[in-house]
């Protein structure tokens, strides 16, 4: 059994979590830049098997999708070119960022450590990661 990876996808950076190869326990993996994920992901999949990737899918209050699902979009083509077999999902990842901040608060970051937009994205990934295994 493989890994499964989340993903909080934004336009410069995005957050990955990913799951024990039983997919059961969560962790943050690293940030890595939007421009240089197809690359990075090439590698890890050499490294460790993945059978899925979750991605955020990131909506107004109305519940109308963001601008960043139509970027979502482009890259699950290009990744399921690169990985014609990779399964892909999406999970609702409505205040996953607030979430991550008062994660932060509470585990006792300082203000600094807190502002360190990586870390959110990591936690973030966390989230919409563990979302995603509770409906499933």
């Amino acid at each position: 059994m493989g890994r499964i990876m989340g993903i909080d996808y934004g336009m410069k950076k995005c957050g990955i979590a990913v799951t024990d190869p039983q997919q059961i326990i969560v962790s943050p993996l690293r940030t890595v830049k939007t421009s240089s994920m197809l690359s990075f992901l090439k590698i890890y999949f050499a490294e460790e098997p993945v059978d899925k990737m979750i991605f955020g899918y990131p909506t107004h209050k109305d519940g109308k999708p963001t601008y960043v699902v139509d970027l979502i979009e482009e890259f699950k083509i290009k990744l399921l070119k690169q990985f014609p077999e990779m399964k892909v999902d999406f999970q609702n990842e409505n205040f996953t960022s607030l979430q991550a901040k008062e994660i932060m608060i509470q585990s006792g970051l300082s203000k600094k450590q807190r502002q360190d937009k990586s870390r959110i994205d990591k936690i973030s990934a966390v989230l919409i990661l563990q979302r995603y295994l509770n409906h499933i």
